[in-house]
Order: C-alpha cells, then sequence, then structure tokens
C-alpha cells in the first residue's frame, strides 16, 4: 500500500511538473542543453552525463560514463557540484577544469543563475541502462573494422527498423595521444603534423595566399596559421576576438582579392573588412544578419558558403532538438500559409527557421528558406564545378544503433529532407506518426548514406591548386572527403575518421571510402576526433582534429 500511494504521489508530481509553466533555467536547459544532458531519469545518458541528482554529487561520479581525465581527477580530489561550484564551472569550464569536454559556458550571470536553480530541483532514480545488443566482433561498422581503402554503400532498402536495438549512452572518453601514435592512411601517403596546441580548433578556410584560418568556437575566436611553404604552420595567431560561438566562414568575393571575412556566429552573421595577407582584423565586424532565428540553443553550429556566381550567401542551421517532439500538430498559422512564407516540410515553434538552410544577398538582406528538413547541416559546400550545394547531415538519435543513417546529399532549391517527421525518404517516424502524411511523398532522398551516429561535419571537394607540389592523384579529383566527428548514441563505437565520398562528374555516388583512421583505442578511450577538412594550396590535405587540438597533414609519398 505503501509503494502504491509513493507511486501516486510521484505521478501527481509529474503531471503537476508537466503543465507548469516552464521556469526560465528549464528553458534555458531546453534550448542549450537538452541536445547532450538528460534530466529525465528514464532517459539513456546521451552525450554528456545525465544532470538529475547532480546538486551534491562529486565531479564525475555517474556510473559508465565515460569522463575525461581533468574532470576525473577533479572528482577524485573531492570537487562536489554546490550551486557554487557550479556558478565557477559554467562560467568558464576549461578555466575551472583544464581539459573539460565541456565546450562552451555560461557568461551571462542571470542565465546561469537560472540554469543552476533549475537543475537543483531534478531528482530522480536512474533507470539501468540496457545490455548492448552488438558487439564489435560482429558488427561491421564498428571502429575495429575500419582501415583505409574500406569501401562502404549504405542503401536505402536496407535500413534497419526502429528500435531494432536499444538506444546507447556511450560518449568517448577522449585519451592522450600514445606515444608515437599516428592516423592510419592508405599505402602510397604519409600524414604528419602541420599544427598542434591549437585547444579546440573547428572548421577550417584557406585565403588565397595560403593561409588557414580556423574558427574556435569555445573562445570566441578565428585563428590564423601560416606556413612559408614547408611541412608545419610557422605562425599561429589570433585574427579576432570576442564573437559569439563562431564555426562557418566565407571570402567574398571569389577569386584573388576577397575584400570579405564572413562569419557565423551562432546567432547572426558578420563580415570583416579583409585584403589578403591580413593577420589581424582590420576593425570591428559589421553586421550582415542580426538574427539567424528566435532560437540559438541545441546545434549550435553555422555554416556559410557563397554560390559561385557570388550572388548568394547559404546559411545552414541545426535543429534545436532531437526530432522536435514538443512543437505540436500545427504551425501557428494556416499550414498553406506558412509553407508559403518558410518553404516546404518547414517545422514550427522552437524550430521555427531550424533544420534549414537559408538564402540572403551579400549584404544579408533578401532573406528565403532554401531547404528544409536538414535535422543538422554542419557541412556545406557549393560544388566549385557544378555550382549544386552539397550538405553534409548530422540525422536524428534514439531510433537504434543503425538508424537513421547520416548522409551527403546535393540539396534543391525548395526541396524537404524528411526531418522531423521522416528519414531517409518516406519512413515515418514512430514517434511522430500521422502528424504530416501530406509530406511522405515529398521526402527527397539523400545521394551518399553514411552510417548511423557517425557525425558527419566538415568537408571539401578536392581539387588541386594551380602548381600544388603534393597534389593528390588524379583518381581523387572532384571526390569529397568528409570528416566523421564520431558516435555517442551507439552501442559500439563508430566514425572518429576521415572517409572519401566517391563522386562522378559531381555527383555522389553512394559509395564512401575509408581514408584516414586509427584515432580509436578501445571502445571506450579515443585520442582524436576529426572535425572538418581543407586542401591546402601545396594540394595536401589538412585534417583538422578538435580532440587533440591538432591539424594533421596528408600528402602522396614521392
Amino acid at each position: 500500500m505503501k509503494n502504491y500511494l509513493t507511486a501516486i504521489a510521484a505521478a501527481v508530481t509529474l503531471a503537476a511538473t508537466a503543465n507548469a509553466a516552464p521556469t526560465a533555467g528549464q528553458t534555458y536547459f531546453d534550448q542549450n542543453c537538452a541536445s547532450c544532458h538528460t534530466v529525465d531519469p528514464a532517459q539513456t545518458s546521451r552525450a554528456g552525463p545525465g544532470l538529475f541528482n547532480l546538486i551534491g554529487r562529486k565531479a564525475a561520479a555517474v556510473p559508465g560514463f565515460n569522463y575525461t581525465d581533468a574532470l576525473a581527477k577533479a572528482g577524485a580530489a573531492g570537487k562536489t557540484w554546490t550551486k557554487e561550484e557550479l556558478d565557477v564551472f559554467l562560467r568558464d569550464p576549461n578555466k575551472d577544469v583544464p581539459g573539460t569536454a565541456m565546450p562552451i559556458g555560461v557568461s551571462d550571470a542571470k542565465q546561469r543563475a537560472a540554469l543552476i536553480d533549475f537543475l537543483a530541483t531534478q531528482r530522480g532514480k536512474a533507470t539501468a541502462a540496457a545490455a548492448g545488443t552488438k558487439t564489435a566482433a560482429s558488427d561491421s561498422a564498428a571502429w575495429t573494422a575500419d582501415k583505409p581503402g574500406d569501401l562502404h554503400h549504405i542503401k536505402p532498402a536496407d535500413l534497419a527498423a526502429p528500435f531494432a536495438s536499444e538506444s546507447a549512452g556511450n560518449g568517448p572518453k577522449l585519451a592522450p595521444r600514445p606515444d608515437g601514435a599516428m592516423p592510419a592512411v592508405p599505402k602510397g601517403f604519409k600524414v604528419g603534423v602541420y599544427a598542434d596546441n591549437l585547444g579546440k580548433p573547428r572548421l577550417p578556410l584557406r585565403a588565397p595566399n595560403g593561409d588557414i584560418f580556423i574558427s574556435e568556437a569555445a573562445k570566441g575566436q578565428i585563428t590564423v596559421l601560416r606556413s612559408q611553404g614547408g611541412e608545419k604552420a610557422e605562425t599561429s595567431g589570433v585574427f579576432a576576438t570576442g564573437l559569439s560561438r563562431p564555426y562557418g566562414m566565407a571570402l567574398w568575393p571569389a577569386g584573388a582579392h576577397p575584400t570579405y571575412l564572413y562569419v557565423a556566429n551562432v546567432n547572426s552573421i558578420v563580415r570583416f573588412p579583409y585584403s589578403v595577407g591580413d593577420l589581424k582584423a582590420r576593425g570591428e565586424p559589421e553586421v550582415v544578419v542580426d538574427k539567424i532565428s528566435d532560437t540559438s540553443g541545441g546545434h549550435v553550429t553555422r555554416t556559410l558558403a557563397f554560390s559561385n556566381d557570388g550572388k548568394t550567401l547559404f546559411l545552414s542551421v541545426g535543429s534545436a532538438t532531437n526530432y522536435a517532439s514538443k512543437i505540436g500538430d500545427k504551425p501557428p498559422q494556416p499550414l498553406a500559409q506558412w509553407e508559403a512564407k518558410y518553404g516546404v516540410g518547414a517545422a514550427w515553434g522552437e524550430e521555427t527557421e531550424r533544420a534549414a538552410v537559408l538564402a540572403f544577398d551579400p549584404d544579408g538582406r533578401n532573406r528565403r528558406p532554401y531547404a528544409n528538413g536538414l535535422r543538422n547541416c554542419v557541412g556545406m559546400l557549393v560544388h566549385p564545378k557544378t555550382g549544386d550545394l552539397f550538405c553534409s547531415v548530422n540525422e536524428r538519435d534514439e531510433l537504434g544503433d543503425n538508424l537513421a543513417p547520416d548522409y551527403v546529399t546535393r540539396v534543391k532549391a525548395g526541396g524537404f529532407y524528411g526531418w522531423p517527421w521522416y528519414y531517409i525518404g518516406a519512413n515515418e517516424d514512430p514517434r511522430l506518426k500521422g502528424i504530416r502524411p501530406d509530406l511522405g511523398t515529398r521526402v527527397l532522398v539523400p545521394d551518399t548514406l553514411i552510417q548511423s551516429h557517425s557525425a558527419p561535419l566538415g568537408m571539401v571537394v578536392y581539387q588541386a591548386p594551380p602548381g600544388a607540389k603534393h597534389a593528390f592523384p588524379k583518381q581523387y579529383e572532384g571526390d569529397i572527403f568528409l570528416a566523421l566527428h564520431g558516435s555517442w548514441n551507439r552501442a559500439t563505437r563508430t566514425g572518429y575518421k576521415v572517409v572519401r565520398v566517391m563522386m562522378k562528374n559531381g555527383v555522389p555516388t553512394g559509395q564512401y571510402q575509408d581514408f584516414m583512421t586509427g584515432m580509436v583505442l578501445s571502445d571506450r578511450d579515443v585520442w582524436g576526433r576529426p572535425a572538418a577538412v581543407e586542401v591546402a594550396a601545396d594540394g595536401a590535405l589538412l585534417v583538422v582534429d578538435d580532440g587533440g587540438g591538432v591539424v594533421w597533414r596528408i600528402t602522396p609519398e614521392k
């Protein structure tokens, strides 16, 4: 009887909480933290540990979670999460615990206090994690099977069923690179270090003189690397700072003499006057787009690309959530009116103008929808020959180890790619069944499917610059190199490598090939996480590794 009454009381409390208006702290958590953390004891841990029962808990104390050595040592030394400790940590995580995987803090004191107050109310008993249904030995997509040269071809007709395996919470533990360890590359290539000790570098961009700009979202800055034609960058400096989670960059106009460097902040686009060779920004940035969307949490990378004629600026904006579970069944306006404004398949609520590619004139005016249903287009480029827009997309989580596939695809103007209601064509997400039956026949199928949960990020079309001393063999020309950042929502780890997306006359063939592997030590530990790629002025392929704080340089052996 006591247990029965306790269960009723808990249910009443849960219902009251569900019906109550969200607090400022809950809203901040939902918009900025929920993509990596949960406060629901019944849910599996995500990329970050669960944050219920946080107050009074020792740091790095969630059983089975792969914490960084830095946070584990802090917990072993007695660090306990009080409200005061959280305030210090969240203000600047890497200052409080150097080496933590927590990328960005909460600088606003009021938002930080509201978030901490919300977390202090989140209590509950965790549900035991289900045992994994696969082992590395039986899993062809496991990291243990990776080696340069392996070909993959995932077909839409061969998808796993939803929930065919349990949803896993298997984030990586970032370990130091073992002495002498190097990534594995195909026979006929060699790999070296172009730059290191970079913190958490993200997206690179090559200037006409060969300088490499790198965005560093956690530091709010753009770094520039310069080489005098050698195998390593001789200089590294800060081009601009004081930015808000900067990620995507683009030079305009194209050619030898761009006059602006565009930078995508988390919720704005700015540009700096630029002359080739500048190592420091000349003055404050000009705001081009003052607000990208009404919400800025969830997926926070914003990528930029210009059309080949320089007349259109493309901006990718990832979703705020995993599958838009809270937006309801209908938009705030009649559906036809809504889609006339935001495009076919546009979501609403906190997902308004999210999971989309937007288009602007170079001055930021003439804002318009370009394509929808792209959950998180992190890598985006315009093909230098065909002019087609391409996206590499992180698909949804929590449907199982092998669903839904990530992908690389050409993005058509006015196209709809499924999210949140469908995936990989007319496959309906069972969690949103029956909400948008009108869209089932309108979903475009992506060109190349990538193993689920691989987390594709930055990509580049390989084109050797004129006179490049280290150009790749001709068979690589025109193919796409893609960084796979690596899984957290998979029982057996996958990704953590660079792959070659096979192309024919500018069109993906559907196949991709492992190119750079070897950064995973075990199903817990990794020592590197490829985040993006770029082609250097000498033809080398540069791989940005934000896990190791390194830029790798791959060249043919000669």
